[in-house]
């Protein structure tokens, strides 16, 4: 299984990023091709390691890498990374794609 980690700074205007992320960003993303499933915090976020605590954490999963490259190169993809863009630029949040296995 792959995924997909995406971390938020702390916005600057939360009203807008919330009615944004919940009314168009979710939904355009539930449409990815090859998305298994979408999660996101729910509550605050603690750090115990000193590092800034993040707004939000979303996890995207996938079947693998080739089917997240595949579903972000869609129509649906593209959208998607420009509509996250009036969220949060590339300075205000974290992304990372990577394999899993269970341990």
């Amino acid at each position: 299984m792959a995924k997909m980690t995406v971390i938020y700074k702390t916005p600057k205007d939360k009203d807008f990023f919330e009615k944004h992320y919940f009314e168009v960003h979710i939904p355009l993303a539930n449409q990815l091709p090859g998305l298994l499933k979408y999660e996101i915090n729910d509550g605050p976020i603690a750090s115990i390691t000193d590092h800034p605590e993040p707004y939000r954490i979303a996890n995207l999963y996938f079947e693998s890498l080739e089917t997240m490259m595949t579903a972000f190169r869609s129509e649906i993809g593209q959208q998607c990374t420009v509509d996250r863009r009036i969220l949060a630029s590339d300075e205000e949040v974290q992304i990372y794609l990577y394999d899993t296995k269970n341990v």
